[in-house]
Formats: structure tokens, C-alpha cells, sequence
């Protein structure tokens, strides 16, 4: 018997039921030969590993929320009585991960958006440096169903900065950074967050001697620290420090040889673009299903050519192409908290000179390595069942990871359609 697909409105409401019709199914078949199956097999895609490395025709065998299995299509062992899912023609990439984001300081709030970004395809998201008090660090416990696994600094370290932010630790002196430190540690967080950024000249910022004594107090608790920057001088500092990653490039010039000579001492140390506005005119289209259409307007009205955004984005966009192609580790972040933002910056980084395959690995193994992540970023045997079908192969065109057919994380399929009717209906 054969299915025909239904209008393309349709198509995920629809798939949801064939696998609920299958699976019971596949199970009484099964039951027949004294065998049964929980598993589901995703068979034809091209996958993209999240290593660099890509399979034209596989297999990805799902099961408990994990993939048990996957490689050529031929080379894998189906489950007897196994649901399969023919998705010819699509193409499969692990769930991205954004290691730099600003969330809601509620649950309700955060829930909320990390649902939206599952919606996109983020698999996990990092809330960086502003984030104070027990409700939303609970959150990091448990998997909510249908949304990005949630990780979080608490709020983050830096100077005295009256009229920004009271939610960092502002410290001043050597044993107040430590002090710092050793609450966040308390607070089990996933990552230590500075801020070293005069923030044109309105504040003091952190001196070389303050986030020594960071980095150092952080590592002496096993976890590491990235770093907001602004200024060459400052990342140099930084990197003779010890620091883990900048969660910025280098802002206010083009690097120099010094400053490629003290990355490349430090293997390990992994470089967050966060790319800015490249200030060129942008099709925002692909967004209606999140964001209502007085909002979408407004906001493609905005999208327009900006020469001054397009010099700050030329210094960034530099460095980060001479960084990636002197082999620093590139990571993946945002800023902000708009949930659609991974794809721009996915094809703002192709634009600066990384490849789709490199841009891929960057929002993907490369960021879950970052955050000591084991069982996410690659499709791989073991690993968490977080992937996104996309309609179109995002490494002839990056802006094809805009193209999404269904996400899955932990093996459950995210209800997109659920969460665009909320949010359309919200007001975004």
C-alpha cells in the first residue's frame, strides 16, 4: 500500500501520526516472530556528523532517546519490527549549540525561549553572566520536554559598571574576584563569565591582576572561564592569563602576529566569533513562522545597508577568517536572546570566510566539547538523539539550515507547529 503526502502544512502533523501508526504496528508484527522493537530508523538522508565528515546515504537507528546506531545505509542492522522513516533527500545535521546567549530571568520566560530555540533547531543554549537567583538555575536539573537543554554562568564578574547590570559580581579587588569564583562554584555553573571592556571609556575594567586571579581561582575548581573582550590588548592579556575562550573576537582591529603566535600556544583555547550586524540588506521572510507579521515588517524595514555596521563586521570578519584558517578552535555563540539568530550567524560566518563544513562543526562538536557536552554535538552511537531534518544540504548553501523540515531532541520529536501557533498568536 502506498501513502501519498499530504499538503505541505500538513506534512509534520502528519508524519507524528504515521509514526504513531507504526509503531504499535511494528510492534504486533513483530510480536508475531517473538521479537519487538522500540527503535525508529531515519533511512536516505545525507547526515552531517558534526566532525567534518558526511555520509551521502544513511541510516541513524534511534532508540530511548539515543541513536544506537548509524552509518551507510547497508552497513546498519535495522531492529526487527523497527518504525522506519524514509527522508530521501533531506539532509541531517546535529543540533546546534549557541554558548553565548542572554535568557529570561523567569521560568516561565525561559521555558518559553527555550522552547523557540528547539524550534530552530538549538539543542542547548548558554545563558551568559545574567543570570541571578534559584528559578531559572534549577532549570539546568532536568530536560523539559520540546525545548534546548538549558546551561547557564549565574551572573557573571567584572568591575563596577553603575547603570548597566547589579546581577555580576563587581569586584575590585584580588580576594573579592576569588571570593567570586568560589560562589559561582558553589552554585555549580557551567562556565565562568568576565567582562574585560572599559565600555568606551565609561568604566574601569578588569585589570590583568583581577582576572588572573579569576582564572586561576576557576581552574583550581575545574571550570573555565571565557571572556567578553573588546581589545586586542586586553585578549593578549587575557591569553597569557590562561583563559579558556573569548566569548568575542577581537573588536577595535585586525590581529597581529603577536597575537596568532599566543593562540596558537594554547591548543585547547577556543575563539566565539559572535559576529556582528554585517549591516548588508537581508530577506527576513523566513522567520514567519515564529514572528507575527506587524513585527516581521517592522524588523525587514530595519534590514537594510548600514556602511558603519559593514566596517565593524569587516575587522571581526577578518580576524576570524585569519584565526580559523591558522587553526584556531572556532566555537559557536550569539549573544542576545533571539532564537533565530544561529542561522544568521551561521551564514555570517561562511561570509567571513569559513566554510559551510567548518561553520557546522563550530555550532555543533566543537561548542559541545567547549562546555564538556559528551553526548552532544556529533551523530554518533551513544549520543543524545538531537538532530535537524533540513530540505536542503547546508553545505552547498549555508542559509539552507534555514529550511526545516523537524527537529528532534532526545529522540522526541519537537512540536513546531505547536510552538509557531503560540507564538503568532502571543505576539512573538
Amino acid at each position: 500500500m502506498s501513502i501519498v503526502s499530504p499538503a505541505p502544512r500538513f506534512q509534520s502533523a502528519f508524519r507524528r501520526l504515521l509514526l504513531a501508526l507504526l509503531l504499535p504496528l511494528a510492534g504486533c508484527a513483530a510480536s508475531d516472530e517473538g521479537a519487538s522493537s522500540t527503535a525508529i530508523a531515519f533511512e536516505g538522508a545525507r547526515v552531517i556528523v558534526g566532525d567534518g565528515t558526511v555520509i551521502a546515504n544513511a541510516t541513524i537507528v534511534v532508540d530511548g532517546g539515543r541513536i544506537t546506531s548509524v552509518g551507510a545505509a547497508g552497513d546498519v542492522d535495522v531492529p526487527e519490527g523497527a518504525a522506519r522513516m524514509d527522508l530521501s533527500g533531506k539532509t541531517i545535521i546535529p543540533a546546534l549549540i549557541n554558548t553565548h546567549m542572554h535568557l529570561g530571568t523567569t521560568r516561565a520566560d525561559l521555558v518559553g525561549q527555550l522552547e523557540h530555540l528547539a524550534y530552530y533547531g538549538v539543542g542547548a543554549a548558554v545563558s551568559l553572566g545574567s543570570d541571578a537567583g534559584d528559578e531559572t538555575l534549577a532549570l539546568r536539573d532536568g530536560a523539559i520536554s520540546g525545548a534546548a537543554r538549558f546551561l547557564s554562568s549565574g551572573p557573571g564578574i567584572t568591575r563596577p559598571e553603575p547603570g548597566r547590570s547589579e546581577v555580576p559580581h563587581w569586584v575590585n579587588t584580588e580576594d573579592e574576584a576569588r571570593a567570586a569564583v568560589q560562589e559561582l562554584a558553589s552554585l555549580q555553573v557551567d562556565i565562568v563569565k568576565i567582562w574585560v571592556d572599559d565600555r568606551g571609556g565609561q568604566y574601569e575594567k578588569l585589570t590583568p591582576a583581577l582576572f588572573g586571579a579569576i582564572i586561576d581561582e576557576a581552574h583550581e575548581h575545574d571550570l573555565q572561564v571565557t571572556a567578553h573582550i573588546f581589545a586586542l590588548s586586553d585578549a593578549k592579556g587575557l591569553l597569557r592569563a590562561g583563559v579558556d575562550a573569548f566569548a568575542h573576537s577581537v573588536r577595535d582591529r585586525d590581529v597581529d602576529d603577536e597575537f596568532v603566535a599566543l593562540v596558537r600556544e594554547r591548543p585547547d583555547f577556543v575563539l566565539v566569533p559572535n559576529l556582528p550586524n554585517p549591516g548588508v540588506a537581508a530577506d527576513l521572510s523566513w522567520l514567519s513562522g515564529t514572528v507575527p507579521a506587524d513585527q516581521l515588517s517592522a524588523m525587514q524595514a530595519r534590514a537594510t545597508g548600514n556602511p558603519q555596521a559593514q566596517e565593524s563586521f569587516g575587522i571581526q570578519a577578518r580576524n576570524l577568517a585569519r584565526l580559523s584558517e591558522a587553526g584556531v578552535r572556532i566555537g559557536f555563540g550569539t549573544d542576545g536572546g533571539a532564537p533565530w539568530a544561529v542561522h544568521q550567524e551561521l551564514e555570517d560566518m561562511v561570509s567571513a570566510g569559513m566554510t559551510p563544513s567548518d561553520a557546522i562543526v563550530a555550532a555543533t562538536s566543537t561548542s559541545a566539547e567547549l562546555l564538556h557536552l559528551s553526548d552532544v554535538g556529533t551523530l554518533a552511537s551513544g549520543q543524545s538523539a538531537d538532530f535537524v531534518v533540513l530540505d536542503a544540504n547546508p553545505l552547498n548553501d549555508i542559509t539552507n539550515t534555514r529550511r526545516i523540515a523537524s527537529v528532534y531532541l532526545r529522540g522526541s520529536e519537537v512540536d513546531r507547529e505547536a510552538i509557531s501557533a503560540r507564538l503568532l498568536a502571543a505576539g512573538g
